[in-house]
């Protein structure tokens, strides 16, 4: 049986002020949403982080981001031999059924997962190292990051090197699936990589022409 329970007071109490403002100023632009669907002109894949609040971020609205949420912001391999690929599925549908135009990765400072990648790959994080740690097995997605900048012996910049690695292997790792590789070549879509300052507010890109992360 699900031991479920009720939903805190102060929750429930937001709900009802979303409900009789935000809601009630835009009732037909969500009815618009319900009826004709949704249509975002871009996915953006970020880190399940409570500071990293894209929609605020860049002041979107219900309907303008497709959002997938994870660990490090991180996106494996492309692998059809079947499992549970969540990740995967949403780049798929994003791509497949919503046609987005633009495929984002957003990276973060003081990301807990690039800390803890770091940790495990130094060895100093057994528990990570174990085959049943879904955040480890999960991590090792980003271990060829890892090797680009464990000869970086400040801790403080190499844990800043890892976070962006975070997206650069993301980035590479979403060219191995044929749908998006089509669909960049058609033109029809383009990737993005950014790394959000959580303290100072300050947003950096990649730029591909020069290897480097650069203020927008």
């Amino acid at each position: 049986m699900h031991r479920t329970h009720p939903l805190p007071p102060y929750l429930i109490n937001r709900y009802h002020g979303w409900k009789a403002t935000t809601y009630a100023d835009n009732k037909p632009w969500y009815r618009l949403l319900a009826e004709k669907g949704q249509r975002p002109r871009a996915m953006i894949i970020s880190c399940c982080d409570s500071r990293v609040h894209v929609t605020s971020i860049f002041g979107a609205d219900q309907g303008e981001f497709f959002i997938h949420r994870n660990i490090a912001n991180l996106v494996p391999p492309y692998d059809a031999s079947g499992g549970q690929h969540g990740t995967s599925a949403t780049i798929e549908y994003a791509v497949m059924n919503l046609n987005i135009a633009h495929l984002i990765i957003m990276a973060h400072s003081h990301c807990g997962g690039a800390a803890g990648c770091d940790q495990m790959c130094a060895g100093t994080a057994p528990e990570l190292e174990d085959k049943s740690s879904f955040v480890g097995r999960w991590m090792d997605i980003l271990r060829p990051g890892y090797d680009r900048v464990a000869h970086i012996e400040d801790e403080a910049e190499r844990l800043r090197a890892l976070e962006k690695e975070t997206v650069l292997v993301s980035l590479d790792n979403l060219t191995t699936f044929p749908f998006v590789e089509s669909a960049i070549d058609e033109g029809r879509l383009t990737m993005h990589g950014l790394w959000l300052d959580i303290g100072s507010g300050e947003l950096e890109q990649y730029i591909h022409s020069t290897g480097t992360f650069t203020p927008v």
